[in-house]
């Protein structure tokens, strides 16, 4: 569906207004979307054309549309324009509060609107993920010739190359091919380590706390006995490896965006847990779910690039980058654990399906997935920044995790009864995480508060997510 060359819709901008005039066009714009003014598949004018039609300046129209382009309500296409897209991201409806209903009764029915936005981590925006690159990645691949026999358990060789060439571009490891093998994301690479150095119990492990849950339900499932070591805003605490009665065998740890809580472990930390590592023989297995996106600092180098002794699993995915839909990532073994890890592989065959291994070799060999990466880190940087300055205006809720990946921590007021909060931002239609659901021991998490994924929210959904967030932490009851 397209307009006119012309758009036929009020955009009058008012010049004396201190607005300026990019924010007053992109308003315009997103609330012709809102409203189904241009609904979806619709193509917007031309940058020069509509610059001419409303008297500005053609940079003032680009710079409107790389807005809307960040909050999800226009898409670039390649040679053929700009357009709304056709899952553009719509308010959901409002069901009015019947007549005499009271808004503090928490006992009320929990159950979310059905249009409700889910803030919870781990979503990333795939709205700008299906471009020429990734059409034609998946037409090579269903193109060839199917063979008639299972694909390399360790993975195609084609893809193993690219991942490789993948880490050294964006994390600096220097990675040989043949020490990468093919995953199904985390939770498999996971697997496949608890697999391969399993023996007699107790197999203990470390773990962050808070941390990764799924993490310690597969480590649990699988025969391994999780210790759980604190955290602070920096990470783990690695000086509590020595206290803990037995040393583990593994500690699993995400440095470069500590899940949930958002630090990022310091180098000193990472050495002297490389150190600790060299003098115990335990394993560290150093998930980097998210490290491509980080905003205003470099990032610091890998627990892998600074490994000189095979002490380090690297463990990565493409749920993040691209989408969990995939269900693809790779494992970077040392050499030394390599060939025990290649068995456990080989006895379990690969998950990952060969067409989606030599789609995903293309993609990634055509230079599509960093500039995907590109477009994305300022799509999230910008709804970052919006986020900062919603949550600026609320000072009883506190910001926090936000220098790295696509979620945010929200500290509430001491003693404030969380799952009371949920249970009103549920009801005005958002979904957010309670902290607490990430610990290991229970009290962990000395402060209550929240988990705000923003990877797949538009900056009007953010708006009301907050204000309602605010609205429910002023009016829970205390624990």
């Amino acid at each position: 569906m397209r307009p006119p060359a012309e758009l036929d819709l009020p955009l009058a901008l008012d010049r004396a207004a201190g607005l300026p005039l990019h924010q007053q066009l992109a308003a315009a714009l997103r609330s012709a979307v809102l409203d189904g003014l241009l609904p979806p598949g619709s193509r917007v004018p031309p940058s020069r054309l509509l610059g001419t039609q409303l008297r500005i300046a053609r940079s003032t129209v680009l710079t409107a549309y790389e807005q809307l382009t960040g909050e999800g309500y226009l898409e670039s296409r390649h040679g053929s324009g700009t357009f709304v897209p056709e899952q553009v991201h719509r308010v959901p409806t409002q069901h009015p509060r019947p007549a005499g209903a009271s808004t503090a009764d928490d006992t009320a029915d929990d159950t979310p609107d059905r249009a409700a936005v889910d803030l919870r981590p781990g979503r990333p925006d795939t709205r700008r993920l299906v471009d020429g690159a990734w059409r034609a990645a998946w037409r090579d691949a269903t193109g060839r010739d199917v063979p008639p026999v299972e694909p390399p358990a360790q993975g195609l060789p084609a893809l193993r190359e690219q991942i490789a060439a993948h880490l050294r571009a964006a994390r600096g490891v220097i990675a040989d091919p043949a020490d990468v093998l093919v995953t199904a994301g985390t939770g498999d690479g996971l697997a496949l380590i608890a697999h391969a150095l399993g023996g007699p119990p107790p197999r203990l492990v470390a773990v962050e706390d808070p941390g990764y849950p799924a993490a310690r339900r597969i480590l649990t499932r699988l025969g391994w006995t999780v210790q759980p070591v604190p955290v602070d805003d920096d990470g783990l605490l690695v000086d509590r490896l020595p206290d803990l009665p037995v040393p583990p065998h593994l500690v699993l740890v995400t440095p470069s965006h500590q899940y949930p809580l958002g630090g990022c472990l310091p180098v000193s930390r990472r050495l002297d847990l490389l150190s600790w590592a060299r003098r115990t023989g335990g394993v560290i297995v150093e998930d980097d779910y998210d490290s491509e996106y980080r905003f205003g600092a470099a990032p610091l180098p890998a627990l892998a690039a600074l490994d000189g002794d095979g002490q380090v699993v690297h463990l990565g995915t493409f749920s993040k980058v691209l989408s969990p839909w995939l269900r693809a990532g790779y494992l970077l073994a040392p050499p030394g654990l390599r060939r025990t890890l290649v068995a456990v592989r080989d006895d379990l065959g690969t998950p990952v399906s060969g067409i989606t291994q030599q789609a995903l070799s293309t993609y990634l060999a055509s230079g599509a997935v960093q500039r995907h990466i590109a477009r994305a880190r300022r799509d999230y940087g910008h709804r970052r920044r919006h986020l900062t300055l919603l949550l600026a205006a609320h000072p009883h809720l506190q910001l926090r995790g936000t220098r790295a990946g696509l979620h945010a921590v929200i500290d509430l007021p001491a003693g404030t009864d969380v799952p009371a909060v949920l249970r009103r931002c549920a009801r005005s239609g958002f979904l957010l995480a309670d902290l607490r659901d990430y610990d290991a021991l229970p009290h962990a998490v000395t402060r209550p508060g929240v988990a705000l994924g923003y990877g797949d929210a538009t900056l009007d959904e953010l708006e009301r997510a907050v204000t309602a967030l605010a609205s429910a932490a002023r009016e829970a009851p205390l624990d």
